[in-house]
């Protein structure tokens, strides 16, 4: 009856653990390669809920979370210090000053709005009707001409984001540019619903005259944003975050544009500002097969005189170039998931061989965080940060001055510590092997790598290896911990009579390696369930006595993980002592030699009690 009590126990491990495939599974060298909490502070009000307005500003580290009838500021490095800025407990403020938001603030939470601030002027996409309708983007200015669409520019638009790029070397040329999608126009029964886009406007764009396109953009242009597999035709259609990544040369400043498809995956699509503009001067425009007027439709002038008619006629009803714009990958995006995401940001770090890497911060819709290496053309997931919250990401914002990322939940704010080295702090392997540009392994071991001497510099002597985490720098490392030798007084010894089951445990330390159990001579593979490693034995025997090691290999680095001593009872036990006290025995000692994972083995405990109740 025991024996067959243990067989359906282990008939129920096997299908409690595909339930962890999707996530758990070892050996996804496309997944996830650690799994943490990372945490660093958070903040929740139970009072206050619909945090649905976040932002950062990385100068003061101040952030600000609004939502419907209350407005916190907070500070990213010290959470506790919080200051409430709206009514409560009844009190009553004076009206200082009122203004009419109708197309510059959403008249409820729930709908699409942005903005944006450019020396003085608010850029920003709101509805202008009490029913979400009429969505468009505009220029708000206090000593300039308010400025915005044309009604037929766009169809039903989903705004997504908004930056402004500064030509340093000829200021009068500096754009506005928009990402958003639509609605698409082909009513084709294949086509796709929606279309992404980029969109762009002159910031020095005062608008028509009094005669034509008076307060309407002239400067307006759109394109099409590709993100898929161009050769199958194939395309993530759905814009759904966007970064742009500035840099001192415009030419050089990167779009970083997340998207989701209908076949639920996720795709990381990387373009450059140069790219985009030069397809904004260069292209035909798309419906138009006449000669183009010059100056050409978009060209940036401060004096509004110097627009031909012909030329604001042809932008009125021509502003869609028939070019797409492709990505750096063009023939791929630059990162593929089954991962549903919902927001990016993305940092750059100085890594400890002086060069610059970027490190691309992603939320997916369940409130994971994943930090993925840009390494060349491939993508590296260094970690995952576990569930911050049950609800779904609101909004992320990046301090990289200070290496903090604040998420935003309906119900709670977080902030994480990109610098959470800790995490890789066993030896100078899994320092490098963590691929983590935060981190390098010094003397003092595994540490932030932007943690600066005197004169600047990244720390001399710290290892680091992109993009391959080779291992050869650790074995002449200073400080070096590059082996968890396992001795008798680092491994597990427990007492076990004959005919007990057992089940022994290792942490999974990376799910990018392979793991194994060596007992003598031979050696078989684990069972992963959550986050732990396992061996089991129905029944001991004779020979399952002796030295049980969990052994990892990754990128030809091979470890011991835990080690375990299993003997036999050198005593007898007394008769009044029987079989099912023995059993009970060996099993809370093996429970407490390590974690288990609480919901197998909470029902592995049960199953063994009624087992044990039958035989007896």
């Amino acid at each position: 009856m025991f024996a067959f009590c243990i067989c359906h126990v282990f008939a129920l491990l096997a299908v409690l653990s595909a339930g962890f495939e999707d996530e758990r599974t070892l050996r996804r060298e496309n997944g996830p390669r650690l799994l943490r909490d990372a945490v660093f502070a958070e903040f929740k009000d139970e009072g206050k809920q619909n945090h649905t307005v976040l932002q950062l500003d990385e100068d003061t580290g101040e952030i600000y979370a609004g939502g419907e009838d209350f407005l916190f500021k907070l500070d990213v490095e010290k959470f506790a210090a919080v200051t409430e800025f709206l009514p409560q407990n009844n009190q009553s403020y004076q009206v200082v000053e009122t203004q009419d938001v109708a197309g510059i603030s959403p008249f409820n939470y729930t709908q699409n709005c942005l903005s944006l601030t450019v020396e003085g002027d608010v850029y920003t996409a709101a509805p202008l009707d009490k029913d979400g309708s009429f969505l468009q983007f505009r220029r708000r200015a206090e000593s300039r001409s308010d400025v915005w669409m044309d009604e037929d520019w766009l169809s039903d638009p989903t705004f997504v984001s908004a930056s402004w790029v500064q030509w340093k070397e000829d200021p009068d040329n500096d754009k506005i540019y928009m990402f958003f999608r639509e609605k698409n126009s082909d009513n084709y029964p294949e086509a796709e619903p929606w279309i992404s886009r980029v969109a762009r406007v002159c910031k020095v764009d005062e608008g028509g005259s009094k005669q034509f396109l008076q307060n309407t953009w002239t400067s307006f242009l759109k394109a099409r944003l590709v993100c898929g597999y161009p050769e199958e035709s194939l395309y993530f259609n759905r814009l759904q975050d966007v970064h742009v990544m500035r840099a001192d040369d415009w030419h050089l400043t990167r779009i970083y544009a997340l998207f989701s498809s209908s076949w639920n995956s996720s795709a990381v699509c990387i373009y450059t500002i140069k790219t985009i503009e030069g397809l904004f001067e260069s292209s035909s425009f798309k419906g138009y097969d006449k000669e183009i007027p010059q100056p050409r439709p978009g060209t940036c002038v401060k004096n509004r005189q110097d627009l031909s008619m012909s030329t604001l006629n042809m932008l009125k009803d021509y502003p869609e170039m028939s070019q797409w714009v492709y990505p750096l990958h063009s023939s791929a995006p630059f990162y593929v998931s089954n991962y549903h995401y919902r927001k990016i940001a993305v940092d750059t770090v100085q890594a400890a061989d002086q060069h610059l890497y970027n490190v691309l911060l992603l939320a997916t819709d369940s409130g994971r965080i994943h930090k993925v290496l840009e390494s060349g053309s491939e993508p590296f997931i260094i970690l995952q940060t576990e569930p911050l919250s049950n609800s779904s990401v609101h909004s992320m914002k990046l301090d990289s001055k200070r290496k903090k990322l604040v998420v935003g939940f309906s119900d709670k704010i977080v902030v994480l510590n990109l610098q959470n080295c800790q995490d890789y702090n066993t030896s100078c392997e899994d320092c490098v092997l963590a691929r983590d540009p935060y981190c390098s392994w010094t003397a003092s071991g595994c540490a932030p790598t932007e943690l600066r001497g005197v004169n600047g510099s990244v720390k001399r002597g710290a290892v680091q290896d992109f993009p391959g985490g080779q291992l050869s720098a650790c074995s002449s490392t200073a400080g070096n911990r590059t082996k968890r030798d396992t001795d008798l007084s680092q491994t597990e010894q427990h007492v076990v009579p004959l005919g007990s089951p057992l089940y022994m445990s290792c942490p999974i330390d990376s799910y990018h390696a392979t793991y194994r159990w060596e007992h003598g001579p031979g050696s078989g593979p684990c069972l992963p369930v959550n986050s732990e490693c396992l061996l089991l034995i129905p029944a001991m025997a004779e020979e399952h006595y002796g030295l049980h090691r969990c052994v990892s290999t990754e990128n030809n680095h091979t470890k011991v993980v835990k080690t375990y001593h299993l003997r036999k009872p050198t005593n007898l036990l007394p008769a009044s002592h029987d079989r099912r006290h023995s059993i009970r025995f060996q099993l809370h000692g093996a429970a407490a030699a390590a974690e288990a994972p609480r919901v197998p083995w909470t029902l592995l405990g049960l199953v063994l009690a009624l087992c044990s109740l039958k035989h007896f």
